[in-house]
């Protein structure tokens, strides 16, 4: 009796997976022991046996997902193979987890799925990064589209896919909370949140801040820092970040309806600049990189910030996915614009359009199916 009601769960498991092409565990496949079949409990077997997050690179003859040639909307800073960029190598590494199969993106199947709904990718530079990637995704699957791009104001561009009646959305906010202007000039507020009241009514928001909380100088959009009643003309960086993602922390359990909103939290997006962490010692720069590390980790670790992250959102009541990115990532030295850039610049802090930005939204699209 115990063994037919095993292979009904594995049949449910089957069909639900030639449906969705989501991922399954391929060491556990053959384990799964619940007495009870149902499709439910299947599925959290799966997905409790699988990190998308734990693995390494391979080379996948198939990739890349797109001819970025044909992309209508890849910025100067991310089209690295207009610029010039001699080797192609970095667009053929596909991650694959330790335990299970990612699914390939479906650009029409999320098309399909985000039907009348929205998705807004909220923070700085690294938002726009990925936002730009799903962007080509999407029309590399239905090039014929009917596509309407719109400013509706400093903050917000909209891409929406007419034929669905889906919109993709990127806001600036690179600190997510804000900053106002008063009699003593620009300042910080670690304690407000003013934009939610835009954010809470988008189905799906996919948020990101850190590039921005150790910027000095005149490329510094803020002269103080409130923290309470108490305006500072600087602070502990790291004890801002801290105060500001807590704000953000408390907004989404005060504001967020987890019946109409789901809500993703991207992790620190590496940079490439000192060898010494990848274990080259005197390299300043991803100019000459062109493979990732070998291996699941990384020699340097996980930056602090990553830490302050992920302590701050296990304090959240309400569910929060970490777009645990930033391991993965950290491998991949090889796939940054280095000066193969619109900008002229050396940088080894954003990545190449296609690249790896498109892994972060295949993961995206796995854990929303």
């Amino acid at each position: 009796m115990g063994s037919a009601k095993q292979r009904n769960c594995s049949v449910l498991v089957a069909l639900f997976l030639v449906c969705s092409g989501l991922c399954v565990a391929k060491t556990e496949q053959s384990q799964v022991h619940h007495s009870n079949p149902n499709t439910a409990k299947c599925r959290r077997s799966r997905e409790n046996s699988c990190n998308m997050y734990v693995g390494t690179w391979v080379w996948d003859d198939s990739f890349p997902l797109y001819n970025s040639s044909e992309c209508p909307s890849i910025r100067k800073e991310f089209d690295c193979l207009k610029y010039g960029r001699p080797d192609h190598s970095y667009l053929k590494y596909r991650w694959q987890p330790e335990n299970c199969d990612l699914p390939r993106f479906n650009g029409e199947d999320f098309l399909q799925r985000m039907e009348g709904k929205k998705i807004m990718f909220i923070g700085d530079s690294i938002s726009l990064n990925q936002w730009q990637s799903l962007i080509c995704l999407l029309h590399a699957a239905m090039p014929s589209s009917n596509v309407i791009t719109r400013d509706t104001s400093n903050s917000i561009t909209t891409v929406t896919f007419q034929d669905y009646k889906a919109s993709v959305l990127l806001f600036r906010s690179p600190y997510l909370v804000d900053i106002e202007t008063n009699e003593v000039g620009r300042v910080l507020k670690l304690d407000s949140l003013k934009n939610g009241a835009i954010w809470k009514e988008i189905d799906i928001l996919v948020f990101n801040t850190w590039l921005w909380w150790y910027r000095r100088g005149v490329g510094q959009p803020w002269d103080y820092i409130q923290d309470g009643d108490t305006i500072l003309k600087d602070m502990d960086r790291m004890v801002a970040f801290r105060k500001g993602l807590t704000t953000w922390a408390k907004w989404v359990d005060s504001d967020i309806d987890i019946n109409k909103t789901k809500v993703y939290f991207q992790g620190v997006n590496p940079s490439h600049y000192k060898g010494v962490d990848w274990n080259e010692p005197g390299v300043n720069n991803c100019a000459k990189e062109t493979i990732p590390l070998n291996g699941s980790t990384y020699p340097a670790g996980l930056p602090l910030a990553q830490k302050v992250i992920e302590e701050v959102l296990s304090g959240i009541t309400k569910p929060v996915h970490l777009l645990n990115i930033t391991t993965l990532s950290q491998l991949r030295k090889d796939a940054h614009p280095a000066s193969y850039n619109g900008m002229r610049g050396m940088d080894c802090t954003h990545w190449c359009v296609g690249g790896l930005p498109d892994t972060w939204n295949q993961l995206l699209y796995a854990s929303l199916l």
